[in-house]
């Protein structure tokens, strides 16, 4: 495969990624209201977010979509109960985690082994140096480092952290490019040149 190729193929990866990620860290409610602005809701029944409007009166209302799809509008006071008897009802598991359903704990646990691979992959590159007596990244570390990324960029997605997403996003292309350079099929000069090197290498 021509390298300059390769490069476009990658760079219209990278494109793609950004356009998802950017799609969906703006996707709106599709809830409109003149002079709504939109607004964060944490319940287990509803979506996370909100339109916050002023009625004719000039009162605050919330319309919050809920999770069957049906939208509900609702005084300040209703919204403030319905938040405060879902934080009562909470466990404590999912006041540490901060999560309203159960759901949030796959979420959650996604991201937990997301950080453990991420973190460990790092354990793993010092072990094969230390057994080696020099600096050696494996391909293993690129693995992980490739699932890691992918299993915390779908977490910070979740929780519409565009930081995270950043740190990732460019990283995970890295990866990938890596693996295709450690297991692409090697030409004819590439083994000679490998064999050239491991001869040098090799103690005397």
């Amino acid at each position: 495969m021509k390298r300059g190729f390769l490069v476009i193929l990658e760079v219209a990866l990278l494109i793609a990624m950004g356009v998802w990620v950017y799609f969906s860290l703006t996707e709106t409610t599709g809830i409109t209201k003149p002079g709504g602005v939109e607004v964060t809701v944490q319940l287990p029944e509803a979506s996370d977010r909100a339109i916050l409007y002023q009625d004719e009166s000039g009162h605050h209302r919330f319309v919050i979509q809920m999770k069957d799809h049906s939208q509900r509008d609702l005084s300040a006071d209703e919204l403030a109960e319905m938040m405060q008897r879902d934080r009562v009802n909470r466990s404590w598991g999912q006041k540490l985690l901060n999560v309203s359903n159960p759901f949030g704990y796959v979420w959650v646990g996604l991201g937990f082994l997301g950080q453990v691979l991420f973190t460990g992959r790092m354990v793993v590159q010092w072990i094969v140096s230390e057994k080696s007596k020099k600096s050696v990244v494996p391909p293993v570390f690129w693995w992980m480092s490739l699932i890691g990324s992918s299993m915390l960029m779908g977490y910070f997605l979740w929780r519409r952290d565009p930081i995270g997403l950043l740190g990732q996003t460019f990283g995970w292309f890295i990866y990938v490019r890596n693996l295709w350079l450690i297991y692409r099929p090697q030409a004819p000069h590439d083994d000679a040149i490998s064999a050239a090197e491991a001869q040098e290498a090799a103690p005397t």
